[in-house]
This record gives C-alpha cells, structure tokens and sequence, in this order.
C-alpha cells in the first residue's frame, strides 16, 4: 500500500506569473484599433466638461438625519422624499423616475433621497418598513406616501394633489 501512495503524481502548484511580464503585460488590442487610435487627435479621446457651479444638479439631493428638519419640515415648497437602501432593486428601479420628476418638476418641487441605512432615525420615525417607499410632505407634515417600485404616472399623480 506504501508503494502505491510513494507513486502517486506530487500535487502540481500553480506558476507563479513571472515579474517581468507582470509588468510589461498591456491590453490587447487589434492591429485596426491601434491603427484608429494613432490617427484621432487628442481632443476628440477625452471629454471634459465643467459643471457651473451656480447651476442646480439635475436629480434628486441626499438628505439625512441631520439636515431633515432644514430640508423638509422647514421647506416652502412640497417635497418628495424617496427612502431607498443601495441593496434593493427596486429603489435602484425608481431612481431615475424620481431624477426625471426632480427635473420636470424644477423649483416648485424639492425632490430628495434619504438612505435608510445611513440615516435610520428619520426612516423609524415615519414608520418606513418596506423600500421603496416615496412620501410628500407640505408645509411640514406628511401627506401622502407610495410604497414599492410603481410607475412614473402614479409618482406623479400623488405630486400633483399636492401643488398648488
């Protein structure tokens, strides 16, 4: 039996990559793209625009524990407040229905995003048990919510009931 185990192939180890070519190792490309890539002028690779910094940012803000009270119980306009968490699909779902009514809506709607694992307090508050959940609130109170990834009409009619 010891014969049979002494015989056995030794367990081969992985090569270790040699450093030189670590270091020299570069993406490949085709001959055409390198060719393509030699003949742009610089400008055109890289696209750099400058943001203003007086023009308000399409989307949704960030609010939280702390500036709650300013933006939205102090706030002159209606505010949509969506609690989301970046581990749920369907808060990454709405999202962008949210930035695309911040940005149709301007500046009679303040539009926010409270991350609920970041700001727990405000989210236990209200009584947030589920994500997605969107709310309005006007002049300080809490007027209506939705709850769960729904369609933009619908996100927008609960804002309309309560514009002025």
């Amino acid at each position: 039996m010891s014969a049979l185990v002494a015989a056995a192939p030794a367990m081969v180890q992985p090569r270790a990559a040699h450093p030189a070519r670590a270091t020299l190792r570069t993406p490949c490309r085709s001959a055409f793209v390198a060719r393509i890539q030699q003949r742009r002028p610089a400008a055109r690779s890289a696209r750099v625009f400058a943001a203003d910094a007086n023009v308000k940012a399409a989307g949704a803000g960030p609010v939280t524990d702390s500036t709650w009270e300013e933006l939205v119980l102090k706030s002159p306009v209606p505010v949509l407040v969506d609690f989301w968490a970046p581990w749920c699909g369907p808060c990454r779902m709405i999202a962008p229905l949210v930035d695309e009514i911040a940005a149709e809506y301007g500046d009679r709607l303040r539009t926010l995003k409270l991350n609920t694992d970041e700001s727990p307090n405000v989210a236990t508050e209200y009584g947030i048990r589920s994500i997605p959940t969107v709310m309005v609130f006007k002049n300080g109170a809490k007027m209506d919510a939705v709850i769960g990834a729904v369609p933009k009409s619908t996100l927008v009619q609960t804002v309309e009931k309560y514009m002025e």
